[in-house]
């Protein structure tokens, strides 16, 4: 049967989708489905790794069915996935032995103060590009390892595997117990604090210092190429499994950042700007991640610089749930947009403490500027307005990084479709703001890599091809305004140092 299609998995923070592609990187059908977040103590979040192999089940069924679409017209499949999101099974049952522990938590903040000793968190920055902190997957596996009984019973009888949420998904897809293929990408594995930048392969001093066997790891492998084929216990059966990508380097990808100096931002639950630096290992001074972009197939590795903000998109869902003052996410522009600016107060959503380019763990959210005058108006534009100062910050320290003066910034996520917010950011940026025709650009990352992989796309400049420009936002506020604005913002954030002190 001819191959008219590309499909990839999205396994988020929140949810899980599967979208299926034509050849031009239209959607032709996908579907998606929430999962639980389970919160067992302040700052520990979870999730249930079955489930997410269940809702991967169910939405891959239903996007074939939505499409009536015959798997055996889909040439691959790709992965995308939550990147620094752990988990842990016995390779002979297939169970999870414990909860996934997800990027946000932060219960391994004394180990990795313990990692870090007196050389301070950029004590392997060289090697990983990663400062050492609770946002990485390797202090996760660590802490398991030390604290779940299970997870210790199965280490000592060599049945312990871990992994990011690709690894537990690839290896599930191709057979779990019975065959499953233990893999990673590059661009997962650089998120662990395990992997070397110039070796792309598991440190041994690395392994050794945070005292994780490698045996437990996945075999390191280049984000395009076939890593087995899916078994007959999913829907999609038999067809290969051809791409993955952490969801930032996915969504890179998607935007066709193909080029040194190519930059996006993701505005989803957190918010991740990525910049491609080619060939070129640049090392921070200014609190970013060096971090692999892609590698596609048997080609060099490209890398990049990002700087992660921890919540963005979560900061709109906790007040809509933790307060009730608007309906649905979306009802946060509507109410903001009914007054002209944020009133003078300042919202900083240090809830788990602050990632780049700052890397406070005793951060904690703080609210500064409040006056009589304050309605929940105000509020919502705060809160919007913190993405966009958030940004800014980002953007300098890559500018400054990398000595390259980004023109633009490309945009995608959920947040984007917030016209209220994608105009403050360009003005406080004093940047054009620039979203693709089709939004879809993490899922549609991962269908790329899936695609070149098996010949259904032939290079990178057929994909350049497929992206289209849709809304510009461009600067439109006084400078004057712009300076008085984040100067206010910078005397906030320091206002929330020092909040967590165990």
């Amino acid at each position: 049967m001819e191959k008219k299609y590309i499909a990839a998995i999205d396994q988020g923070t929140t949810s899980t989708r599967f979208v299926i592609f034509d050849r031009n990187s239209n959607i032709i059908s996908s579907s998606q489905m929430e999962h639980g977040q389970i919160y067992p103590r302040p700052g520990w979040v979870e999730h249930d790794p079955e489930e997410i192999i269940r809702n991967i089940i169910t939405v891959m069924a239903d996007a074939l069915k939505k499409g009536s679409i015959n798997p055996l017209s889909i040439a691959a499949i790709g992965v995308t996935n939550q990147r620094e999101t752990v988990v842990m099974w016995d390779k002979t049952t297939g169970k999870p032995l414990y909860n996934a522990i997800v990027w946000q938590d932060t219960r391994t903040g004394d180990l990795c103060k313990r990692i870090a000793k007196d050389s301070g968190i950029d004590r392997f920055r060289i090697k990983t590009g990663l400062p050492i902190a609770p946002y990485f997957s390797g202090p996760k596996i660590r802490w398991m390892i030390d604290n779940v009984d299970s997870v210790i019973d199965a280490v000592s009888n060599g049945n312990a595997l871990a992994g990011t949420i690709d690894s537990w998904i690839i290896w599930n897809l191709t057979g779990g117990a019975n065959g499953g293929v233990h893999v990673t990408d590059v661009t997962n594995a650089s998120r662990t604090l395990l992997m070397n930048l110039e070796t792309l392969d598991w440190d041994p001093e690395m392994l050794l210092e945070i005292e994780i066997p490698r045996s437990v790891l996945p075999e390191i492998r280049s984000s395009s190429e076939v890593y087995g084929h899916i078994s007959e216990d999913f829907p999609c059966h038999a067809l290969p499994i051809s791409g993955a990508l952490g969801d930032q380097q996915a969504a890179l990808f998607g935007q066709t950042c193909f080029s040194p100096g190519e930059a996006k931002n993701t505005y989803g639950t957190g918010c991740f700007l990525l910049m491609n630096t080619g060939s070129r290992i640049v090392h921070s001074k200014h609190g970013m991640l060096t971090t692999l972009a892609y590698k596609i197939g048997d080609a060099d590795p490209v890398y990049a610089l990002e700087g992660s903000i921890a919540i963005a998109g979560s900061l709109v869902q906790w007040f809509r749930d933790n307060f009730g003052l608007i309906i649905t996410a979306s009802d946060i522009e509507t109410l903001a947009s009914t007054v002209e600016n944020s009133g003078g107060i300042y919202i900083v959503p240090a809830f788990s403490g602050l990632f780049a380019p700052r890397w406070r763990s005793d951060a904690r959210g703080v609210v500064v500027g409040l006056t009589h005058y304050i309605t929940k108006a105000h509020m919502a534009r705060a809160i919007l307005d913190a993405c966009a100062y958030q940004t800014r910050e980002i953007f300098e320290a890559m500018i400054e990084d990398s000595g390259i003066t980004l023109k633009k910034l490309k945009v995608d996520g959920g947040m984007v479709a917030n016209k209220l917010l994608m105009q403050f950011q360009a003005d406080i940026l004093a940047t054009e703001v620039v979203a693709p025709e089709m939004s879809e650009t993490t899922v549609l990352g991962a269908a790329y890599a899936a695609g070149l992989s098996t010949g259904f796309w032939q290079d990178v400049e057929s994909l350049r091809a497929n992206w289209k420009q849709g809304k510009v936002w461009k600067p439109a506020m006084e400078t004057s305004a712009v300076k008085k604005l984040y100067s206010g913002w910078l005397k906030a954030v320091e206002r929330s140092y020092g909040w967590a002190e165990d």
